[in-house]
C-alpha cells in the first residue's frame, strides 16, 4: 500500500483566507517532503469553509515547489465550467507539473455551486459525460472541432488561422492524456463501472461507510471487464480520515474532543449531506431513519485515531473490510494545532504505513502457504 493525500478542506469560518490557503499549500509541501505518492485537492465556489474554488489555480500556486509527487484535482466539476475552458487548463497544467497530473473529474456534488451556474435541476450526470467526453475530443480531434452537442456548442470554424496558432486547443504533455480518475460517493456505484469500462480508475470518498466502500471493489471490476482492462486493484484509491498522534489520550482529543477539526469537518458533511436527501451514505442499513442517525455514530465508523500501532491495526481491519486497494489517500484537516496536524501525517508516513505494509505482506504470505 502506498500512500497519498487528498483535501476538501472544510476550515472554522472567520479564520483569514491568506492564512488556511497557506496551511493548505503546507500540507502538499509535507506530504512531498514524506514520500507521499500522488495528492489531490477538490474545489467549491459557494462554500465559505471550502476555501478552495479552483482546484487547478491551487496546484498550479504549488507546481514549482513539488518535484515528485503527482499532483491530482479532486476533482474538476464538469458540469459548472466550459469544455474549453477545462481542456487548455488542464494541459497547461500538465505541462506546469512535467507530465506529473492526475485529471480527476465529477459531476459536482455541492448543490449551492449547481443552483448558482444555473443547472441545478439540469440533468449534471449528462453534463458530465457530455463535458468530458468534449474535453477528450478537443484534446485528440483536429480544429476547428465542431462539436454538436446538447449542453455545449464548440467550434472554431469562422476564426480558425492555422498558420499562427489561432483557434486550436493546446495539449496536455501526458499524451493522449493524463490519467482520469472518478470521486466515488454512492454504494454499489454504476459511475466506477462506467469509468473503468473507459480505463479510468475511482477515489472511494472518506465519508462513505466501510460498508459501501466495499461495493466499489466489485463495480470497479466489472467495468474492467466489461472495458477488456485487467482487474488492478492497485490503482483503486480509498480516502480516510485518520489522526495518529504518540499518545492515546492525545489522539482522542484532537479527533474527537471539544474544538477537534475532525468534528467540525463531519458535522459540516453530515449536514450538508442529510439537507440535501443524500443521508443513505452515512447509513449501513438503508432501512434506518434519519431521525436515528448521529454524528457520534458517524464518526466512529469513519473517523481512525490513535496510536501508530493502534492506527495500524485499524487500517489492516478496515482493509480486511473493504478489500485490497492500493493507496490510502489521507484527508486533509484544519490544522486546530499545526503541530499535531503535522505530526500525524509524519506518525503515518514514518511509522504507521511501515507495520501495514508488514501486515500485508504476512498476510500474502499465508495465502501463498
Amino acid at each position: 500500500m502506498q500512500l497519498g493525500f487528498f483535501t476538501m478542506p472544510i476550515h472554522p469560518l472567520g479564520r483569514d483566507w491568506r492564512e488556511t490557503l497557506r496551511e493548505d499549500q503546507e500540507a502538499f509541501f509535507l506530504a512531498e517532503e514524506l514520500g507521499f505518492a500522488e495528492a489531490y485537492v477538490g474545489e467549491h465556489i459557494t462554500d465559505q469553509a471550502e476555501n478552495i474554488p479552483s482546484c487547478i489555480v491551487f496546484l498550479a500556486s504549488i507546481a514549482s515547489r513539488i518535484k515528485r509527487m503527482r499532483l491530482g484535482t479532486g476533482t474538476v466539476n464538469l458540469p459548472n465550467s466550459h469544455p474549453a475552458h477545462v481542456a487548455s487548463q488542464i494541459a497547461m497544467l500538465d505541462h506546469l507539473l512535467d507530465g506529473r497530473l492526475n485529471f480527476g473529474i465529477s459531476p459536482g456534488g455541492l448543490l449551492s455551486d449547481a443552483e448558482i451556474f444555473g443547472n441545478l435541476d439540469a440533468d449534471r450526470n449528462a453534463m458530465f459525460v457530455e463535458g468530458i467526453n468534449a474535453v477528450l475530443d478537443l484534446w485528440t480531434k483536429e480544429p476547428p472541432y465542431d462539436i454538436d452537442g446538447k449542453y455545449w456548442k464548440i467550434s472554431t470554424k469562422r476564426t480558425l488561422i492555422p498558420g499562427i496558432g489561432q483557434g486550436i486547443v493546446s495539449k496536455p504533455l501526458q499524451q493522449p492524456h493524463p490519467p482520469i480518475v472518478v470521486t466515488a460517493v454512492a454504494p454499489f456505484s454504476k459511475g466506477v463501472t462506467a469509468a473503468a469500462v473507459r480505463g479510468w480508475d475511482p477515489i472511494s470518498a472518506n465519508f462513505l461507510m466501510p460498508k459501501w466502500v466495499a461495493t466499489h471493489r466489485d463495480s470497479y471490476a466489472e467495468g474492467c471487464k466489461q472495458g477488456g482492462r485487467p482487474v488492478d486493484f492497485s490503482k483503486w484509491r480509498v480516502a480516510k480520515s485518520i489522526f495518529v498522534a504518540n499518545d492515546r489520550n492525545t489522539a482522542r482529543d484532537y479527533a474527537r474532543g471539544p474544538g477537534s477539526p475532525y468534528v467540525h469537518y463531519f458535522n459540516s458533511l453530515f449536514t450538508k449531506l442529510v439537507s440535501n436527501g443524500r443521508s443513505n451514505l452515512f447509513k449501513e442499513d438503508p432501512d434506518m431513519k434519519d431521525s436515528d442517525l448521529s454524528l457520534e455514530r458517524v464518526m466512529d465508523r469513519l473517523v481512525i485515531h490513535g496510536t501508530p500501532d493502534e492506527v495500524a491495526d485499524k487500517l489492516l481491519a478496515f482493509r480486511e473490510e473493504v478489500g485490497p486497494f492500493g493507496t490510502l489517500l489521507y484527508a486533509g484537516h484544519d490544522w486546530r494545532d499545526v503541530d499535531l496536524g503535522k505530526q500525524s501525517m509524519r506518525l503515518l508516513a514514518e511509522k504507521v504505513l511501515p507495520i501495514v505494509n508488514s501486515g500485508i505482506a504476512a498476510e500474502e504470505v499465508r495465502g501463498a502457504a
